[in-house]
């Protein structure tokens, strides 16, 4: 299984590992390959490009500025597969959730995140940012409303 490893984009520290992947799913990778956010042990970081090396997929990130304080800071209780839709509210720091999606597998979960648009209860959402949050387990598409 292939390697994955979140690395700081920092050249004058040398691009230093974050975070570790010694074996993951193709599928997994390319899921996180598709947002735009990761967090883990309560830091966002944000995406700013991806590589491939020798037996390796990096994610290169740099720690960002907005941070959204309305997600609940339990895990997943359910330990199944979600996908949470959020209302991205320009220069705010609350995105409050519209919809929670129980997924039957990361190929879902890849089809979403990779869909520009969602619609739900007869409204069309547009897609702002996608985000894996590792510490709750769960994946965001944050979006708005589409008039």
């Amino acid at each position: 299984m292939p390697k994955l490893e979140y690395r700081m984009l920092n050249e004058s520290e040398g691009y230093p590992i974050l975070y570790y992947y010694d074996s993951m799913d193709r599928t997994e990778i390319a899921i996180r390959l598709a947002c735009d956010y990761f967090v883990k042990d309560g830091v966002t970081y944000e995406k700013t490009s991806g590589a491939i090396e020798a037996g390796c997929y990096v994610i290169y990130v740099k720690k960002a500025e907005e941070q959204d304080n309305s997600l609940p800071q339990l895990p997943n209780p359910s330990g199944k597969l979600r996908l949470e839709l959020r209302q991205y509210v320009q220069n705010s720091s609350y995105f409050p959730e519209v919809a929670v999606f129980e997924l039957k597998d990361n190929l879902d979960a890849l089809l979403y995140l990779q869909s520009d648009f969602l619609y739900w209860l007869g409204q069309e959402w547009q897609k702002t940012s996608a985000e894996i949050d590792e510490d709750r387990k769960v994946y965001i598409f944050y979006a708005t409303t589409v008039c």
